[in-house]
Order: structure tokens, then sequence, then C-alpha cells
């Protein structure tokens, strides 16, 4: 380990500190004074004690570490989700991706990393105070570096054009599917979150009115055991719901033809055909009947089981 080197602190108590080592710099807690200089020149993976003789060990930070140590000014992107998210964009190094809104910088932390270091992440954010949040927090993790900020609001659209994925984290993401469409290339892969069902409900109806196909709805739920051999069971408290990933293609498509619908949609859809077609029917025999027709215009359409 060297000064400016990143270095996840863990002391007893499954207390974690993420700093970043300086010459004369100390940590302190409760468990005593750390020093930094006691870790210089150390490899990674030293035990070392506080002026307290407390011990802790000094490890290597991950992804999961840079996440879960930002300074938040809204609620972030949980790690599970952000990963995950990450695969289903098919992000890799030397990839671009858009990404709106930037909140406190929790995915914009996952999505430098997957597309560093010769990619690009262009993230905007409308609020002063939050993207002068995030850009702290990537610049702590010298992540900055791959990542493109823009201060702005989506409304008026996206400054870039054929990027391979966008995410959108924003209260309607449906309004601004034409934007998206033309910010992503043919075929780019497109991903959204939302926290309730209607709003999934809308942003499904939009995707298929924009011409989006391999529309998918999915939640991560996440359950972690406690990991003692003889008493290997679930902890008590799970990362349940934390919001509803949408993932879609985008295509030349104008709206999307049914053929490109999953299964379930396009059932869906023929059943309310045939229910309308049905209403229809009825509505023509009543109006026979007050005229005095007894001949039906069209045979009557049987509903499938």
């Amino acid at each position: 380990m060297a000064a400016g080197d990143l270095v996840l602190i863990l002391a007893p108590g499954e207390k974690r500190y993420l700093i970043r080592l300086r010459a004369g710099a100390e940590l302190h807690t409760h468990l005593g004074i750390y020093r930094h200089d006691d870790l210089i020149g150390q490899p990674f993976g030293a035990l070392i004690h506080s002026r307290l003789d407390h011990p802790a060990l000094a490890v290597e930070p991950g992804l999961r570490d840079f996440m879960t140590h930002i300074k938040r000014g809204t609620q972030i992107i949980y790690p599970k989700d952000a990963a995950y998210l990450t695969y289903r964009m098919n992000l890799r190094a030397g990839a671009t991706v858009i990404e709106a809104g930037t909140g406190s910088g929790g995915l914009t932390m996952a999505l430098a990393w997957a597309v560093a270091p010769s990619g690009r992440v262009y993230t905007y954010e409308a609020r002063a105070e939050t993207a002068a949040l995030a850009r702290s927090n990537l610049a702590r993790v010298q992540l900055d570096q791959y990542v493109t900020f823009h201060e702005q609001s989506i409304e008026d659209g996206f400054q870039q054009a054929g990027v391979d994925a966008l995410f959108l984290d924003v209260r309607e993401p449906w309004r601004f599917l034409d934007s998206v469409r033309q910010a992503l290339r043919p075929g780019g892969f497109f991903a959204g979150l939302v926290p309730t069902t209607n709003q999934v409900s809308a942003f499904i109806e939009g995707l298929e009115q924009k011409g989006f196909v391999e529309i998918n709805v999915e939640e991560l739920l996440l359950r972690t055991y406690k990991p003692v051999p003889d008493r290997l069971r679930p902890q008590d408290n799970m990362i349940g719901h934390t919001g509803f990933l949408l993932f879609a293609r985008s295509t030349q498509l104008e709206a999307n033809d049914v053929r490109w619908q999953n299964k379930e949609r396009r059932r869906y859809l023929a059943r309310r055909k045939m229910e309308a077609r049905d209403a229809a029917y009825d509505a023509e025999q009543a109006t026979a009947a007050a005229d005095g027709e007894r001949t039906p215009r069209y045979p009557r359409l049987n509903l499938p089981k």
C-alpha cells in the first residue's frame, strides 16, 4: 500500500472505513486511532493496531465498498440492482452509456467501473447541489475521469447520439422515449427503474407505442445467510423490493408490431379484440331486436376459456 491508495479498514464489530492513505494522517474511531503511516509500505491484508491496541485489517476495497460508502443526498440504487443493470445493458470496456438522473452517483460508479478505461458515461442531473455531490463522490474513488457530467434537465433531449446503452431513473420515463431513441444506436440497450406498479404499466405502454421490443419487467430480491457452519440459516432481514427494472431494445419501428410482443401480451390483445367484437355484435343485436329484425348480421364469436 502506498500514499494515495484507497484502503478499506475492517475493524472488530463489523465496522468498515474507506480511507485514502496520506502520510501523517490518522483514522479516528471508537476503538482508537489508526495511523496511516502504519499502513504505507504494507501489503493489502496487513494487520494493524490502534493506539488502544485494537486490531484491524487493511484490505483492497471493491465496487461494493465504493457504492455503500458514498455521501448520500438522494436514495441510491442498490448494488444488487446496479450489478444486474450493467449486465443487462451489455456494458463492457469501451462502451458508451447515458444515465439520467445522476442522484448521489451510486449507479454512476458502477457504470464507470464497467466501461473503463476506454468507455464513457454521460450522466444528467438537473439539481445543482445533487450534481455537485455526485461529482465529489466519483472524484473520491477516481472514477470521475470516465464520466461526463451534464448539470441540466433532459426535457430538451440528450447531447449524445449513437450510444450503446441508456438508463433512466426519473419519475415519468415514458415521457422521454423519443429522446431515448434518438440517443441510442439502432438496436441499443435501454433500461429504466421505477418504484411502483402503476408507473410500470405506463412505462410498458410507452415502450410499445415507441417501437421498443424485447420488453421485460424484473425485480431482484436478495437474501443473505448467517455464515455459521453449524447453524446456517437466513438473516432475519433481507433486501426486498427496491424497484422494478424494465429492459428493452431500441428499433426503427414506428410502433411495436404485435409479432414482436411476448406471448402473454399477444394473448391479452387478442382477447380484448374479441371482447370488442362481441360487444359490437351485442349492440347490433339489440338494435335489430328493436327494429323487429331476427337475422344476425354476423355470428357471435365465443371467447376462449
